[in-house]
């Protein structure tokens, strides 16, 4: 097939957060090189407001199908599900999920509204717009700031950390002014895990990774931060491995599995995705957030994943494909 490799266009490097934003050419050549192999005719096409241009280069490339790789429309995450919205009005079939489960899942408040309201533990949290904090608040110090819409970790770090009530108007209020509205959360103590999911309608499981925080800085919160994603020369990004424990008790890894397929079906997730939890130290599960079409990169944690389940890279996009080539019939 002709199949059209959609991806939002980066931004320049040394720009804020470029690091995070340069990754989707990495999925590009990737998923590129992977389809080639495959027998497919590969076409990226990047996606901005400038649809008409959009528009054109899919009927140029004659595109049949096609992979959907969007993270933003020109930086703006709030619209990640534009694209993929597109593709369903051309009626043009495509990887990953539909455009209002990337909506509903990327919006981090609305995430944890759904699963606070399905019954899915998730730690208590409000949502800070700007002006005073809600009362009462009946939270538990230290809370996790994070940005509504943002994805890639961007906005969250050891400053995204607040204490106790002293300074914490202060401190929202400067949060807010540089990444809008937030998500203010409860923080939980305890082992994290990604749990990658891969499939249609049914999804199967991948082998269950946790980040490995043995090395982690003593004085640092726990965190899967920015730094700990992007920043190589980082304290966080050295001590922050992924492992695959062969040792985790059965009904734990029951109940993981069990949370992570419920998630997958409460935001209506399609073909891939991965749920991110904690497990607190009475060994509790707490969801972090769902996220629709995870980062493929060959480095990237749903890979892993993946290729632990003894399912090679050029597999995984096959399988994608597959997918896609079943709802084509």
């Amino acid at each position: 097939m002709q199949i059209g490799v959609i991806h939002n266009q980066p931004i320049p490097k040394g720009e804020p957060n470029w690091e995070s934003s340069i990754d989707v050419m990495v999925q590009v050549e990737a998923i590129s090189r992977a389809l080639t192999e495959l027998g497919h005719v590969p076409i990226a096409i990047p996606f901005t407001r400038d649809l008409a241009s959009f528009i054109n280069q899919l009927q140029q490339a004659d595109v049949e199908a096609a992979f959907n790789l969007c993270e933003s429309v020109d930086e703006d995450p709030r619209l990640i599900g534009h694209p993929a919205a597109v593709l369903e009005l051309l009626g043009l079939p495509f990887t990953g999920s539909s455009s209002m489960a990337l909506a509903v899942s990327t919006d981090k408040l609305l995430n944890k509204r759904i699963m606070a309201n399905a019954g899915i533990r998730t730690s208590a949290f409000f949502a800070y717009e700007g002006g005073e904090v809600p009362r009462p608040l009946n939270l538990t110090f230290p809370l996790i700031m994070k940005p509504r819409w943002q994805d890639a970790s961007i906005g969250i770090d050891q400053e995204s950390m607040i204490l106790n009530s002293k300074g914490m108007l202060k401190t929202l209020s400067d949060f807010y002014r540089r990444f809008g509205p937030l998500l203010v959360e409860e923080y939980v103590e305890g082992r994290e895990f990604n749990v990658s999911l891969l499939g249609d309608p049914l999804p199967r499981v991948m082998p269950l990774a946790e980040i490995d925080f043995s090395g982690f800085p003593s004085d640092l919160f726990r965190i899967v931060g920015y730094k700990a994603k992007w920043d190589e020369e980082s304290a966080e990004y050295k001590t922050t491995g992924r492992v695959f424990p062969d040792d985790l008790p059965r009904d734990l890894s029951r109940s993981i599995r069990r949370v992570a397929k419920d998630c997958f079906q409460l935001f209506g997730l399609r073909d891939y995705g991965r749920v991110d939890m904690r497990i607190d130290f009475r060994g509790r599960i707490y969801v972090l957030e769902v996220n629709a079409n995870p980062c493929l990169s060959p480095d990237a944690g749903f890979t892993a994943a993946v290729l632990k389940a003894d399912l090679s890279y050029k597999g995984m996009v096959g399988e994608l494909v597959n997918q896609v080539n079943r709802r084509i019939r």
